[in-house]
């Protein structure tokens, strides 16, 4: 025979409280003291408490469910695949489910206030149609970097460093040896497009020669970054290093440098502004910055959660912490 479950009045009469306090504990909301937080929580996982979903969620006038949209290129690259894996996880451990919004979805923002408790709007660009909508539809939205179009305010956003990461690639194959450098920049109007774009400028005033800019497409493919390299070798033979931003494009600016003789690793060094499977797996490895995308991901579904469960105020901005892996393709 099943036990009968374990029921909020159970946990309430074992931990020596209100059944109310029970339920903001286990909520993260209202004003309960940390240490009767953390005593009604350990209480509850003794005896084996499981919420009830459904109640709950008509309680709470809760759908259960977050939204996620992505860059309208994003479905074949690694890094927004990883990302999204790391905000389900987040979200499951926060009893949500996740909804994947598709654009045509997302533009038409009237009935996602009823179908989701919030949404994460990842890399917004000021040309997806989409996104304005999102940011009205009624719900509290965490953006993963800023948006540059006129909007209403996130509810939340979580940044990465880019000017900095960038400035880091640089400053690397200057010290490996480049005086010439050159960058790969996705066009359009991010802020991860922007910050790149301005920090190869403001860092060519700095430092002598100016970074060579190239725009290729948001999610350039390597035969655009062959294409390109190709271009930008035979126009400038001067150039001694590329760093390729589009995630997965890097590969071929290798397959450029080997077709025009160039040695990757000595006479011209590769970077990438975003590391991948890709960039593990060339020939030579190439050199390039990991931006954590599962973290991060996982980082933009727990800043939505704290503020549906009120943990945190609205208007929070919080920072993603990226690291410079240097391999071959840089370092010989």
């Amino acid at each position: 025979m099943t036990p009968p479950a374990v029921t909020l009045l159970d946990v309430a009469r074992a931990a020596g409280v209100s059944k109310s306090t029970v339920s903001d504990a286990l909520q993260g909301s209202g004003r309960v003291a940390e240490t009767t937080r953390n005593r009604v929580r350990e209480v509850a996982e003794q005896l084996g408490y499981r919420p009830n979903s459904a109640a709950r969620r008509l309680r709470r006038s809760s759908t259960g469910a977050i939204g996620l949209h992505l860059p309208q290129t994003a479905t074949r690259l690694d890094y927004y695949m990883n990302l999204a894996f790391g905000a389900v996880q987040r979200a499951q451990e926060g009893g949500l489910d996740v909804v994947l919004l598709a654009a045509p979805a997302g533009a038409a923002s009237g009935p996602l206030a009823s179908r989701v408790d919030g949404l994460l709007v990842i890399d917004p660009e000021v040309g997806d149609s989409a996104v304005p909508g999102l940011l009205d539809a009624g719900v509290p939205v965490v953006t993963g970097e800023r948006y540059l179009g006129p909007s209403p305010t996130p509810a939340g956003a979580v940044v990465c460093d880019n000017a900095a990461s960038l400035t880091a690639l640089l400053d690397h194959v200057r010290v490996r040896g480049a005086r010439r450098p050159a960058l790969l920049a996705p066009e359009g109007a991010s802020a991860w497009a922007e910050a790149l774009r301005g920090t190869a400028a403001a860092w060519g005033g700095s430092h002598g020669p100016q970074v060579a800019l190239r725009t290729v497409p948001f999610a350039a493919t390597a035969a655009d970054a062959e294409a390109a390299t190709r271009r930008l070798l035979a126009s400038d033979p001067a150039i001694d290093a590329v760093i390729c931003a589009p995630d997965g494009a890097a590969p071929g600016v290798l397959r450029a440098a080997a077709a025009l003789g160039r040695t990757v690793g000595t006479d011209l060094l590769v970077a990438s502004c975003v590391d991948g499977a890709a960039n593990r797996g060339a020939n030579p490895p190439v050199t390039a910055v990991d931006l954590r995308p599962a973290a991060y991901g996982r980082a933009c579904a727990e800043l939505l959660c704290d503020i549906l469960a009120a943990r945190t105020p609205p208007d929070t901005v919080r920072r993603h912490a990226w690291a410079l892996e240097t391999r071959p393709s840089t370092t010989g």
